[in-house]
């Protein structure tokens, strides 16, 4: 049998033409991350500083407010992740929930960039209630998004370009996300923009829905009515889904923290808030450069070597900006070097969440996208919920005053810690994780495994 060598393994050719989609289709796959991780860019940068410097909520509150929310969307992906795997639908498993949640979604958004001048206790009470519903619908349109990667095709490298092609949309999102929004709040001001970014997620992921096929087809290990416990004990035999995981924590804690306080770093350390574009160009702009160069790499040597190598590279850009924390130039250079060394990973790391699912059925002979991928954006959620509770909790304890001309000592100290020390030690640890993550070499053999009708039997 013909072979072909894809992300570091060999794949049987006959396979690849039974999975592999069109680049067309990949692309559209890859326009819906726009819409969805837009949202998270607007959310993790600048929510928090909305709610402390424009709605006047306090920073203790806010960093507590996102961490119980968080905490909660994480719950409620593993509930999400279930009713994936239990939906039959015309529109299939996973494509159906882009269709019913996204305009909720949407009008959700705006809500949250709308807190009215009801006094504080009001105003928390409102924050509240319209950031656990966000959260609620976002989870109903995120984790049928990531399933439906591991739904269009079990062709390993054609599952790394189609989170490839989504990661380049998600950097042109994040680009015009961390350099628009502002210029533009202070045209416009912060809800007509969430209208505006309201607009582009319905769009973007009507173009995902109508364009992607689900492929993966029910077998006799994807039962219908799998119990929750039973597929919950085959997710606790995945060690590969714990490793990346405990990777999805730590990276999403790194990029709430580097997203959500580099506005703060901005205005009391620069002491110029309109710096803070030209920071989101640096970090965003050599990513999405990078993207186009990913694919050629992550064929010849695998997802996971490059995401560790890119970890490394981090690291070094974080070093960079320690050398003199208050010099524009070798911040602007860290950001640059870190934007590349983040890159691959958040190109692949869906794509390496998927290739678990794999590992998981060939483990327990129970296949269960969703609940896989819930349980992982569970650990992405819980990150990002810590990087940006951090945020608020290191800025109460410095004395931070939301609007405040000037800060203490302490506040601008804390700042710096968010931004450059607390990411350097995230990163040491994701560089760990990805060494002991080796499913590359071994996916091969285990496809070829399951797409044998004897294997079980044997």
């Amino acid at each position: 049998m013909l072979e072909q060598k894809v992300d570091g393994g060999y794949i049987p050719t006959t396979a690849l033409e039974l999975t592999q989609p069109g680049k067309k289709e990949m692309w559209a796959y890859g326009v819906g991350s726009f819409g969805i991780f837009a949202i998270t860019t607007l959310i993790g940068a600048f929510l928090t500083y909305y709610y402390t410097d424009i709605a006047g909520i306090s920073a203790g509150v806010v960093g507590t407010l996102m961490l119980v929310a968080r905490l909660f969307d994480g719950v409620t992906d593993i509930g999400m992740g279930t009713i994936v795997d239990r939906t039959r639908s015309k529109h299939g498993k996973a494509r159906a929930w882009l269709l019913w949640m996204t305009v909720p979604l949407a009008v959700t958004m705006v809500l949250l960039f709308a807190v009215p001048d009801i006094g504080m206790t009001g105003k928390i009470i409102y924050a509240y209630s319209t950031y656990i519903l966000f959260i609620l619908l976002y989870t109903a349109v995120s984790i049928p998004y990531k399933t439906l990667l591991g739904l269009m095709t079990q062709h390993q490298h054609s599952r790394s370009m189609s989170n490839i092609y989504a990661a380049i949309f998600i950097m042109v999102g994040n680009l015009l996300v961390m350099t628009l929004t502002q210029p533009l709040t202070a045209a416009m001001g912060w809800t007509p923009l969430a209208v505006l970014y309201g607009f582009v997620t319905i769009t973007a992921l009507a173009v995902t829905f109508f364009f992607v096929k689900e492929r993966v087809k029910v077998t006799a290990s994807m039962q219908e009515n799998i119990p929750f416990k039973a597929s919950y004990r085959a997710l606790l035999k995945n060690k590969y889904w714990f490793i990346v995981t405990g990777f999805s924590v730590t990276f999403y804690a790194t990029i709430g923290l580097t997203q959500g306080s580099a506005l703060y770093y901005a205005q009391y350390v620069f002491g110029n808030v309109n710096y803070y574009p030209l920071i989101g160009m640096a970090i965003s702009l050599p990513m999405l450069v990078g993207l186009f160069f990913l694919g050629p790499v992550v064929k010849k040597f695998g997802k996971r070597n490059v995401v560790m190598w890119g970890a490394c590279l981090f690291i070094i850009g974080q070093i960079v900006r320690m050398v003199e924390p208050t010099s524009l130039v070798l911040f602007l250079i860290g950001c640059t070097l870190g934007g590349l060394g983040a890159m691959p990973a958040l190109a692949l790391i869906f794509a390496m969440i998927n290739d678990t699912v794999e590992y998981g059925e060939w483990k327990t002979g129970l296949r269960t996208e969703g609940l896989v991928n819930s349980g992982a954006s569970f650990g992405i959620k819980a990150g990002s919920g810590i990087g940006i509770g951090l945020i608020g909790w290191m800025l109460a304890y410095g004395g931070y005053v939301g609007g405040g001309g000037e800060q203490t000592a302490l506040s601008i100290k804390m700042i710096m810690i968010l931004n450059l020390h607390i990411p350097l030690g995230l990163a040491v640890i994701q560089v760990i994780l990805m060494f002991l993550f080796k499913i590359d070499k071994e996916y091969p053999t285990i496809l070829a495994d399951l797409q044998n009708p004897n294997f079980r039997k044997k």
